[in-house]
Parts: C-alpha cells; structure tokens; sequence
C-alpha cells in the first residue's frame, strides 16, 4: 500500500463514518420501548423487527466487512475453490426457511433469548445449556476481531498509520452499541447494504470495461492460475469436488447457529417475518457471487500487492477517482461496524442469560439483565481489539477457522430439540465433547487448516473438519442415548419446546 494519506478519500470516508455514528447513537428513540429497561429492548430490539429490517440486519451481520475483502482475496489465491462461499450461502436459505420459525416460535412462547435459553428450556439440562453459551461465547470473539481486520485493511489503504483510528473506531461503535443495543445495528445496516450494493454494482461494471471486458478479466486470471502451476484454476479438481461440497454444506449449517445470526433472528416479529427473509436473502448471494470476482479482476489490473486481503482495496485505489474509492472504503467499515455490534450483543446476551443469571445473580431484574448485557458488549469489543492489536492477525484467522467448526457442534442440541423428544441431554453433550475434541485435535494437527484427509483403504479423501466432526457428534450422542434409554427407560424428560 502506501503511506501518503489520501485525502479525499479520507474525507468521503469520515462523512459517511460521522453519519453512521449519529445514526447510532439516535438509533436509541428509533422504534418504541424502553432500551435500558429490558434485555429484549436493548438485546433484541423489542422483538419487533418486520421483513425490511430484518432483512438489512440480517444480511448486515451475516455478509460482513470481512466477507468482502476474504472472499475476493480467497478467489485470487485458489480461483474457483473460493467460491464455496456462493452454494454454502444458497444452501442455508432453505435451512432458514425450514428451521428458524421453529425456533422463532419457541424462543417467542417461552420469552427465550439465546441459543442456550431454548437448549435448556427443551433438555432442562445447566451442563448442555452451559457449554452451548461458552462455545457460542468463544466462536464470536475472533470473528469481532476479524472485523478490525477488515477495517483496518482499508485505513491504510487511505495512508493512515498506526492503530488510533481503529481504536477510535470501535470507541464510537462500543458508545452507541451500549448506548442504543441492537436498534443501532439495525438502523445502520440500511446505510451499510446500500452503500455495498453501489459499491460492488458499480465495480462489476466500471472494472472490467477498463480491463477489455469480462473476457480479459478471466484470461489474465487463467494464465496467473496456470503460471502457478495448475493446482488452482478457474475451475474445480475432481479432486477438490468432495472438499468444496462438504465445506459448503458444513458452512450452511453452522452460519446460523452463530449468536450474531440467532439474534437477527429472535429480534423478528413473527415467524412469517423469517419466512419471508429467507425468501428474500438470497440477493446477498447475487452480490457475493459479484464480489468474489473482484479477485480475478485484482489478476487482470496486475495488482501489486504484499497479501491477498490488499485485493479489494488496491483495485478501488488503482482503478477509481479518489472520492469514490474513499466511499467504497467507507461502505466496507462500516460493513465492519454492524456486524461487530451484533455480534458483540449476541455474545453479551448469552452470557448474561446462561452465565451471570444462573451462576452469579440468579434474582437479576430485567433492568438489572439489561445493564449486565451493555456492560459485557463492551468487554467484549475491548477484547476483540486487544487480540487484534498485540496478537498476529493469523491468531484471529486461525481461530476464526475454529470457531466455525466449534459453533457448529451446538447444531444437534439446539436443532434436534425443535422435532424429537429422543434424544437425551446427557446424549448430546457427550456427542458435543467428542466432536469438539476430535474436530479441535484433527484441524491442529493439520496445521489449522479447514480440511483433513480421510483414508479409506487405498483411497484418500479431503473433507470439511467442522462437517466430519458434526457427523461424530450426532453418532455419539444417538448411541449415548440409545444406551441411556436402555438403562433407564423411565427417566424424565422436558417436553421439546416447539414440539
């Protein structure tokens, strides 16, 4: 990049972030209730999200600032292997759309408010509820992380130096979280999915133009592919098929069993709400699909660039005026602020309910619930900007990598729950220690990479660890129940919320 700050795109990048923080901190008389008072105001907007907002919210915190610089820099190391992304995000909108009324359903009778508040209220089980909430604790920490990654990318790409302004970034995003809970997120997101769907319209059209049209941009990429030797290219190996499907599909299962996505949907209205959204998200997948291709494009304009995160940014400096590469810079910031926001509540949330209440204070107030929650989200930004401050940003890849295989181990408790009675607590959280211990020792032990090679005879096979782990965790916990029942035919069980 380059240390001469650029000074209108500065300029352009400071109006935007001025006006998305006014918007924040108004956010707060956005909408009716009380947002200090309870947990469900300050935590999930007052349950009262319709189909726009959630949509924007949703879609704010799932394609992230960090979704558009990894996805494009993805496709330019491995070319069609990076686009996983695409069947993984068309994927999970039937799983939405199946799933999360179920689940909207049962958190809106019982008045849950986290993942690990529907677990209990269906298992009656502190241990199964316990280690859902700390799992989902600790997958969202490096994923906030990987935000200021995000954000920081595009700060020195304007020229600016140091770690001040990311600091003072995430000060002003940290002040009107607390101050205003999820409506400032959701507020946001309108200005955020806006400012990307110009950004990426404009670029899918004005890039290749300059670079001798879409014909060009895939050539250049196709000869940069082949110079590196032909393990990569523009399109799949048969031996990639099996590795691209299983980390699609494992993908799509863990994306919403994250808290950040789970809070979108708890704040929705009703479950036609989410019905609705899971119709309507897949235009997120058009404008992944158009942003991935960014990384050919970076192939085609002969980007000189230390890592592949400098793709995104290096193009719109290379191949834009000033001002609207400033504006871009913008809109993916800012893409880094909502999701951040809501993650941080997500994780707040969880750890108020399923943590303090049961363990510190368990005679807490709603109100009391609400200060508890505003006061963790701001632990929790502070220690997703120490991690990214002191620590090698390859510590944030690499647990994010984990954390994605760790989250999905929560899949069973909270989705089985929603549609049998037989599966047992103890079942399931044997079935979660197992996965998580295999899944963590297998991505370890290859280097924290994504995939492990599994032998079958003289046959190996590359697969997604997450998904390999998922499958062990469910064959344990079904034999651990089996042997359960067999032992204790009579035992007690809580009726299945949503049942």
């Amino acid at each position: 990049m380059t240390d001469q700050i650029e000074w209108t795109a500065l300029s352009v990048f400071i109006f935007f972030f001025a006006l998305v923080t006014v918007m924040g901190f108004l956010a707060a008389r956005w909408k009716s209730g009380p947002v200090s008072e309870h947990l469900d105001e300050w935590g999930l907007g007052g349950r009262q999200f319709g189909t726009w907002i959630t949509w924007f919210l949703v879609g704010g915190d799932f394609y992230t600032a960090y979704t558009v610089i990894a996805v494009p820099a993805l496709v330019y190391a491995v070319g069609a292997y990076g686009f996983f992304a695409l069947p993984y995000t068309i994927i999970v909108y039937p799983f939405v759309f199946a799933v999360m009324p179920v689940l909207w359903t049962s958190a809106h009778r019982n008045g849950y408010v986290t993942a690990a508040d529907v677990v209990h209220g269906t298992y009656n089980s502190r241990a199964l509820e316990l280690v859902v909430a700390l799992t989902g604790i600790v997958a969202t920490m490096p994923y906030i992380a990987l935000q200021l990654v995000g954000m920081g990318t595009v700060i020195k790409a304007m020229g600016l130096s140091g770690e001040f302004p990311i600091v003072a970034a995430f000060i002003i995003l940290a002040l009107y979280t607390y101050s205003s809970g999820l409506r400032a997120p959701a507020l946001i997101a309108f200005v955020k999915d806006t400012m990307i769907y110009i950004v990426v319209l404009v670029a899918v059209v004005i890039v290749p133009a300059k670079l001798g049209g879409y014909a060009a941009v895939f050539a250049a990429a196709n000869d940069a592919f082949v110079a590196k030797g032909g393990a990569t290219g523009l399109i799949l190996k048969d031996s990639q098929m099996l590795a691209y499907a299983t980390l699609a599909l494992g993908s799509a299962f863990a994306a919403f069993m994250y808290p950040h996505t789970l809070t979108g949907v708890f704040a929705s209205r009703s479950a036609d709400t989410i019905r609705k959204n899971a119709i309507l998200l897949p235009a997120y997948t058009l404008l992944l699909g158009l942003i991935a291709l960014l990384g050919y494009m970076a192939h085609a304009a002969n980007l000189k660039i230390a890592s592949p995160n400098d793709v995104v940014p290096m193009l719109f400096k290379t191949l834009f005026s000033s001002w609207f590469a400033g504006f871009a810079f913008a809109a993916i910031a800012i893409g880094a602020l909502v999701p951040a926001a809501v993650m941080s509540i997500g994780a707040a949330n969880l750890f108020t309910r399923n943590v303090w209440k049961h363990y510190v204070d368990p005679a807490i107030t709603h109100a009391g619930e609400a200060s508890v929650a505003k006061i963790t989200s701001l632990v929790v930004k502070v220690g997703a900007l120490a991690f990214t401050l002191f620590l090698p940003v390859q510590y944030a890849l690499d647990l994010q990598l984990l954390g994605g295989l760790w989250i999905l181990q929560t899949f069973p408790a909270l989705v089985f729950g929603l549609y049998t009675r037989w599966f047992r607590a103890d079942g399931l959280l044997a079935g979660w220690a197992v996965g998580m211990a295999w899944g963590t020792w297998t991505a370890w032990s290859n280097g924290l990479k994504p995939l492990a090679a599994i032998s079958l005879g003289d046959v190996s096979y590359s697969l997604y660890v997450g998904l390999g782990a998922l499958i062990i965790n469910t064959i344990v916990a079904a034999l651990v129940t089996a042997v359960m029942a067999w032992i204790s035919p009579s035992a007690d069980r809580s009726a299945v919320a949503g049942s």
